[in-house]
């Protein structure tokens, strides 16, 4: 059941996907600490579950997550408080790298400042085709820091900079065609492409999948010969899991595999 409750992100289980949603849309879904407290929470929860295979972020509203809530970072409350907000939301964009399912987020609107940072520390991102990502913290003069953590990663520099030194938002397609987001669809079929891509995954052996993705963001910061001598190390590694093997022999034998997971 969805809680109508602000601050409140219920975790829903489709099959094995799990759906969380930003619940506050009267509040554009910002990330208050009780926010992020909830969506680490709901993240975390059961995540080792053989069940589990898939996280989608999706949200209420005409807006996905407008950044941070500027209320909590008045001079009404002290600097150890806005440490608090800064670091959870660091740990809460980290963490979903470290997730061992992918974790798609299901933008259908606007995504600002740690909005966007949300976006961009997804595996994948999906949006329709009325979306828009910024980062206008320049604006009122909070440069957008952490989220450039993210963005930078994401998308080219110059682009990025541009983005943050003007705060105007991108467009959903040319989010795409910077590599912000994965794929733009139709708003109608955002649902429909979101339950594609989830099944997919689906099909494939969770402890493959987990493997592969800690070790894709284990490589990716490194040079090029230390790369090759992680991943030389993980297919390897790979081979020795139950399911590497079932694959490979159902692939010889020319027949499904059977994954235990």
């Amino acid at each position: 059941p969805r809680s109508e409750l602000g601050d409140r992100n219920p975790a829903m289980f489709h099959g094995f996907c799990r759906t969380i949603v930003l619940n506050n849309p009267r509040r554009r879904n910002a990330l208050s600490l009780p926010m992020l407290q909830s969506l680490r929470r709901d993240l975390l929860h059961d995540v080792k579950s053989r069940e589990l295979r898939v996280i989608v972020i999706a949200a209420e509203g005409p807006v996905f997550c407008s950044g941070h809530d500027l209320k909590e970072l008045s001079n009404e409350d002290d600097v150890k408080h806005h440490s608090q907000v800064f670091e959870l939301c660091a740990e809460v964009m980290t963490l979903i790298q470290k997730l061992p399912v992918p974790v798609i987020a299901k933008v259908n609107g606007l995504a600002t400042a740690a909005g966007c940072q949300l976006v961009a520390s997804c595996d994948i991102a999906v949006a329709s085709e009325k979306s828009q990502f910024a980062t206008p913290g320049v604006n009122i003069g909070l440069f957008c820091s952490t989220p450039a953590v993210a963005l930078g990663r994401s998308l080219p520099r110059k682009v990025a900079l541009e983005m943050l030194f003007t705060g105007e938002p991108l467009s959903a397609h040319e989010a795409l065609m910077h590599g912000l987001v994965s794929k733009v669809v139709p708003e109608d079929k955002l649902e429909e492409e979101i339950m594609k891509i989830s099944q997919k995954i689906c099909e494939s052996s969770k402890s493959v999948l987990a493997l592969g993705k800690a070790t894709f963001y284990r490589q990716i910061t490194q040079d090029l010969d230390t790369a090759y001598k992680i991943t030389t190390k993980v297919m390897v590694d790979n081979l020795t899991l139950r399911d590497g093997q079932e694959g490979i022999e159902a692939f010889v034998q020319k027949r499904k595999p059977v994954w235990s997971h």
